[in-house]
């Protein structure tokens, strides 16, 4: 309670607590498993290389399929087109020197084997590679019918040159120059025309594939920074899911440091980093188990402690209480005998009073170590309060003690063995008084917890207690008081946890301390309870 309280430890109100922070307690999240985020993280890395590597498969194809075509089309056609500008070259200087020539049938076997085969082979060769080179795209089908048209115009014009070079030779043969020289000139005009117009469908051509392959290296060039880009990204992906991956099992880690800490004896309260998956549910299950170690382990102490009370017990009411009663009943026949000695009578009742402290004393011991389970039976606790209150009252108002009670009208009834849990109100209804040496108020409240069970608070305007000494709490020979024994608090402890309850303390605004003590309206079952009690 306050200053004045009687014992200390903090086992039942920390208990509560903690239980209060249970991970269970929480609101359920759904839960993203460790082997699934690793997946994801690498089925990451794996999308990245696949599109990466995607990416430079078409590169390649794309890059592959241009080389095809630039070694399959364009190049035939430059060659093609060529082809036929310089045999149109050939043609046009065949004709400078035709009329002057000496053997005209040599010539004009030349001209026929030019105009049957050399020069209609050459426009189908030519209309070939147009369509071979610019057919796989379709974007560039309107530019291959163009320049097949403009071929077969150029052809047709040029085919009109049958008629003429016939009437030339037939001019040479009958020794018509003058006939034969204009015949010539015209032939001459008509191949310069024919040599132009083939000249710039060479020169459109030429300029159409030079734009396809400046596209196709910008293409390249493009593909190529793309690729660079795809691969730095999949390498930045790789180290950032590896990094990830190690973040994700880095709390393992720690488990395992946790664990060999453990090990070797460290079962002091770590924080627990949440995270929503097996190892965060491992760590604080881990956790929770060391807690439950610590407090098995306090239990255990407080366990011994209280076995070596009871054999302590068992020593005083053999070695003390025969003796404090022959002196109680001795002093008691002395008191008869000096009945007139008003100063001999007065050291008598102080001697009473010494033997009647230490009997108490003996008999506190023996309560602790030989209480026995509750008997449970369903009760009014209101009542047992509004009882223990008028049992004390007088000797809370010699203190000059106010008490403030406060009762729910609707209180469940609750299965409690009724003396224990007056024992225990008496408990910390006396140690709010010793906490208030100088009066003050006392607020005892009895309400419902729901359908739970009951809630009993004792609170005090004493002076308070510090953390470090409130955290002691219900430890046994542990007291903030002159003359107390330290087992009050847990005498009371006990009694609410063989009840299947909690008790805590803890700070009241603006001083003081508020016990608080829990009894569930369902009781534990005997065996629980006899071995809470054994405890």
């Amino acid at each position: 309670m306050s200053a004045g309280t009687d014992s200390a430890g903090a086992s039942g109100g920390a208990a509560s607590e903690l239980d209060e922070r249970r991970p269970g307690d929480r609101p359920a999240r759904k839960k993203r498993t460790v082997a699934t985020r690793v997946l994801l993280s690498y089925a990451l890395v794996t999308a990245a290389f696949l599109v990466a590597d995607g990416w430079a498969v078409t590169a390649l194809r794309t890059a592959a399929r241009e080389a095809v075509l630039m070694r399959s089309g364009y190049l035939p056609l430059a060659l093609t087109v060529r082809d036929v500008v310089g045999a149109q070259d050939v043609w046009n200087t065949q004709l400078n020197h035709v009329t002057t020539a000496k053997n005209p049938a040599d010539q004009r076997a030349w001209f026929d084997i030019a105009l049957r085969g050399g020069r209609p082979q050459a426009f189908v060769a030519l209309r070939a590679a147009i369509v071979a080179a610019f057919s796989s795209d379709p974007a560039l089908s309107t530019v291959s019918a163009e320049l097949s048209g403009e071929a077969t115009d150029i052809e047709r014009f040029l085919d009109a040159d049958r008629e003429l070079v016939a009437r030339l030779f037939d001019a040479l043969n009958g020794s018509d120059a003058e006939r034969a020289e204009q015949i010539r000139e015209q032939l001459v005009t008509r191949g310069h025309q024919g040599k132009k117009r083939l000249s710039q469908l060479e020169q459109r051509v030429q300029r159409l594939v030079d734009s396809l392959i400046s596209v196709a290296q910008s293409r390249e060039r493009w593909a190529m920074r793309l690729l660079g880009a795809l691969t730095a990204f999949t390498a930045i992906v790789g180290i950032v899911m590896a990094a990830y991956a190690r973040r994700v099992l880095e709390p393992l880690a720690r488990v395992t440091l946790r664990a060999k800490a453990v090990a070797g004896g460290d079962l002091t309260p770590h924080p627990v980093v949440a995270t929503n998956d097996e190892i965060g549910e491992l760590a604080q299950t881990f956790e929770a188990m060391v807690q439950a170690i610590a407090r098995a382990n306090a239990d255990l102490l407080a366990a011994e402690r209280l076995a070596t009370i009871g054999k302590m017990a068992a020593h005083v009411t053999h070695e003390i209480r025969n003796p404090l009663s022959s002196l109680a009943l001795n002093v008691e026949l002395l008191e008869e005998e000096i009945e007139d000695d008003a100063e001999a009578r007065a050291l008598i009742r102080a001697i009473k009073n010494e033997i009647e402290r230490l009997t108490a004393l003996s008999e506190r011991y023996l309560s602790v170590g030989r209480r026995k389970p509750p008997r449970l039976e369903k009760e009014d606790v209101g009542q047992i309060c509004r009882d223990a209150l008028d049992f004390m009252r007088k000797d809370l108002e010699q203190h000059r003690i106010q008490v403030v009670l406060e009762i729910d009208d609707s209180l469940p009834p609750v299965s409690v063995d009724e003396g224990q849990i007056r024992q225990a109100l008496y408990n910390l209804l006396r140690n709010a008084r010793e906490a208030m040496p100088d009066g003050g108020a006392i607020r005892l409240v009895a309400r419902a917890q729901g359908e739970r069970g009951v809630e009993i608070v004792v609170e005090d305007e004493g002076a308070g207690i510090d953390e470090e000494k409130r955290a002691r709490l219900f430890e046994p020979f542990f007291t903030t008081k002159a003359h107390g024994t330290g087992l009050g608090l847990v005498i009371t402890r006990e009694v609410v946890e063989a009840h299947g309850g909690t008790i805590r303390a803890e700070p009241r605004t603006p001083k003081g301390t508020r016990f608080v003590v829990f009894l569930p309206a369902t009781p534990p079952s005997p065996a629980t309870a006899a071995s809470e009690a054994r405890h």
